[in-house]
Order: structure tokens, then sequence, then C-alpha cells
């Protein structure tokens, strides 16, 4: 197919999809074609910069051509058609990066789980530290964080929390979290000053809807239990959490963050599916499992993907070989976009040499 066919087959789709959502499309068809749109938007609004500035470039010329030209207009014609010609491969770049496949759920809300990895109590308290980066970092973009569940560490920190992220594009930041973070420190406890080496792990997972993913209810066990930790004598008189087990694939999650019990059950039912929907993902599709494991590490979070040096305020992302001296204003979840960007622009970068090789 032409580059130029491919192109109108694009602002076609995009013109149909807004023409149907302005004409009132409802419920799971809504959902559906705002994805849509909001996928197509920057490939339709660069396609259609590109052909505007290609016109522009094609009227120059035409008026170069014309006999008579006077001179001083000649003059500006030519350095016009120079400035055009030196913004048109810019704009097809924008092109090309536009149309590289991206995640269907890049612009969706993800569940963060944290969880302390080797290190005892010190990889508690980093957990705690990776959590609160991660809230100040949401903050920071405008999203929205939900402690689904949390079991704190014995001296602080967490042993595991998990977090629903609500905000445009959240899963487009934070899915290159996932994997192994290591810390290198002087814990508080340590009294001859050494370095202590410890680790937590991230997994960030898209958070499914409904519609991306049906549940049978004859497939779960629903257990209610008394919550425990805050919350005051209320939750020792009621049992407001929640763990459900999916039968058919053994996931277990536990929500117990609400008072109410209604509100937990959802929170957990929208665990479930995001676990559920992550792991038949990843078996569907072994070019995509492929592509995380390299980006991420591998499902099992085995692979060191980042290190944290504190004594000498240094972070090293190991797979792009980024290293900044920056590390306080990162934990106050500033910088992180630095190091997002490098790796979005790796993934970029490998996907652009696949096409050139086919």
């Amino acid at each position: 197919m032409a580059v130029a066919d491919q192109f109108d087959i694009i602002l076609r789709r995009h013109e149909e999809i807004a023409a149907r959502l302005s004409e009132g499309a409802g419920g799971g068809e809504f959902a559906s074609l705002s994805r849509e749109l909001a996928e197509l938007e920057p490939v339709a609004s660069a396609i259609r910069a590109w052909r505007d500035k290609q016109r522009e470039g094609a009227d120059l010329v035409a008026l170069l051509a014309e006999p008579g030209l006077e001179p001083e207009i000649r003059a500006m014609a030519e350095a016009d058609r120079a400035r055009v010609e030196a913004e048109l491969e810019p704009m097809a770049q924008a092109i090309r990066l536009a149309l590289l496949p991206k995640d269907a759920a890049d612009e969706g809300n993800v569940i963060l789980e944290v969880r302390a990895g080797t290190g005892g109590d010190e990889a508690a308290l980093f957990a705690g530290d990776l959590f609160r980066m991660y809230v100040k970092y949401a903050e920071a973009k405008g999203w929205k964080v939900d402690i689904l569940s949390a079991s704190e560490g014995t001296a602080g920190g967490y042993k595991e929390v998990i977090a629903e992220v609500a905000g445009r594009g959240a899963y487009a930041r934070l899915k290159f979290e996932s994997g192994v973070h290591r810390v290198q420190r002087v814990p508080a406890t340590e009294a001859q000053g050494r370095i202590h080496t410890s680790a937590a792990t991230v997994a960030v997972l898209p958070l499914a809807e409904e519609i991306d993913l049906a549940i049978n209810e004859a497939d779960l066990k629903i257990d209610t239990m008394r919550a425990s930790g805050a919350g005051g004598q209320h939750v020792n008189k009621t049992e407001s959490a929640i763990r459900i087990t999916h039968l058919p694939t053994g996931i277990v999650v536990a929500v117990q963050e609400e008072r109410s019990q209604h509100r937990n059950r959802a929170r957990a039912m929208a665990l479930l599916r995001s676990r559920i929907l992550d792991g038949q993902n990843q078996r569907a599709n072994e070019q995509r499992a492929e592509e995380r494991r390299a980006q991420v590490g591998s499902g099992d979070r085995s692979q060191r993907i980042r290190t944290y040096n504190f004594p000498q305020g240094r972070v090293t992302d190991h797979r792009v070989n980024l290293t900044l001296y920056s590390l306080d204003r990162l934990m106050e979840g500033e910088g992180l976009d630095e190091i997002v960007d490098a790796l979005t622009a790796d993934r970029q970068a490998r996907l652009l040499a696949e096409q050139a090789e086919r």
C-alpha cells in the first residue's frame, strides 16, 4: 500500500470516529471509540501538518517557476523554500514515530505494586521510599493515587503496597518501572557506617475495565474478613476486607483499605481483572512479552533495572546505561521524566530500526 493511501485511511478513520462520538455513541462503544480516537489523534495531526507543509512547498516551487519574478520576491521565495524543506524531514519523522506500535493501555490507569525484596527491614524502608517517589511523581502529573492494600514493615516502609494510579497517560509513563530496583546506602540501624545493598520489586499493570475482560462469578471464591491495621475501632467491628480467589488461574487478591465492603469488592475485582488480563496478554502475544522483557525485565522480575546509590547521590538505569547524579531530586518525584524519556526514545529507536529492516 502506498504511503499516501495509508495516510488517507488514517484520516478517514479519524473523521469517522469523531463523527460517531458526536452523534452520541454510548456505553462500551463510547469507551472503545474514545480510546481509538485518542490513539489516532497525534497521528492524524502530524499527517495534516506534514501535508500542509508539503502544499506550502509546492506553492513556493510554482511561484519560483513564474517568469519575470522580481529578484527580491525570488530571494524571499528561495529562502522560504529552503526553510520548508528543512522542516519537512522532522515532520516526517514525527509521523514515523506516531505510527510506531503502541501499547493499547498507554493512555489508561495502572495498578502499581511495590514489594520489599532481599534486605530485610532496609528493603521494606526502600520500598516505602520508592512508593513515596511514585506518589509525588503522580501528584506532579495531576494523577490520583488510591492505595488498595498495604502491609507495613516492622521498622517502617512497606513489605507490600498496591495502589491504583488514575490519570491520562499513566501507563505510558510508569510501565518502564517494572522490575528490580536495587539500593545501596547506609541503613539508619548500621552502627559501623557500612553500605548495605537491598532491593525492591515494582510491577506496573494496566488497569483492566469490565469491557476488557468478563469474569464468570462462578469462577470466584470470595471471602470477607475483618480489616487489620489503621482505621480505628470501626474496622474491628465489621468484616469489610475482601479476598477474592480466581479459581481457574489461582490468582488471589485482597483489598481492605475502605470501610465499605462494597467498595473493597469493586476495587478487588478491578485488581483481579488487571492481573488476569496481564497474564493473558503475555501468553497470547509473545512478541509483546519479548519487548517487555527487553525493556523492563522478565515476568519473574529477577532482572535488576536500576540502582540507587545514596552515598554518591547517583542513580543508574541499566537498560539504557543512563547515570544521573540527581538522586535526591528523583526520590522527591522530580527527574523521573528524564529517565522515562530516555527509555521511550530507546524503544522508539529500536522499533524504527526493526521497520527499516523489513
